[in-house]
């Protein structure tokens, strides 16, 4: 049980070209076959975790890839998306730079105290379950939409993500006040003992 949420991660990983080549594959206005995907992919999502939880099947690589497939299905949409609506670029950038500050945020906790950022919590998934709607609305709707519609739509979603990163950043530094000022040190000089 333990290799299924790993399984359904790279399964989800998978489904990021097949989404792109059935988007641009749809001539019609409703990009049904690039829904289908995506509502597939939000349900891998959805199982991994679960089934993560439930069996206590959390494993290091899960938890590098099932954000792998989050993040490269996200991008693939919003690209696809950006496209096609070009109004949506500036969302692209600001997912973009969500993406990357909060990468870099868990890459330094990491290297100074070996731990982890918490996992996701409820403005998180809150905040990814507005952007799969908002994504599904634009792929269901989206020649049809006014570009202010459009920009209401994304800006919600763009709201609550910068919330949720506003929170991520905060838990940043409240972990980073926590750790003792010798750990840091500690690691740093292990390292350069190393080198």
């Amino acid at each position: 049980m333990k290799v299924v949420p790993n399984i359904l991660s790279i399964f989800r990983i998978c489904l990021v070209p097949v989404f792109v080549i059935m988007y641009f594959m749809d001539e019609r206005d409703i990009k049904i076959y690039a829904l289908i995907v995506f509502a597939v992919a939000g349900l891998s999502d959805f199982l991994d975790g679960f089934i993560a939880r439930k069996f206590q099947a959390q494993s290091g690589l899960g938890k590098f890839l099932d954000p792998l497939g989050d993040k490269l299905m996200t991008f693939a949409v919003l690209i696809c998306l950006t496209i096609t609506i070009n109004i949506l670029l500036w969302a692209l950038l600001v997912f973009f730079v969500k993406e990357v500050l909060m990468g870099i945020g868990g890459l330094i906790i990491y290297r100074k105290a070996r731990i982890e950022l918490p996992p996701s919590n409820y403005l998180g998934k809150a905040s990814n379950i507005v952007f799969f709607l908002v994504c599904a609305a634009l792929l269901i709707f989206g020649s049809t939409l006014s570009d202010n519609v459009v920009t209401i739509l994304i800006s919600i979603a763009i709201c609550l993500a910068l919330v949720a990163l506003v929170n991520y950043i905060f838990s940043y530094f409240k972990i980073m006040k926590s750790l003792p000022e010798s750990e840091g040190s500690e690691t740093e000089s292990s390292e350069d003992t190393v080198q």
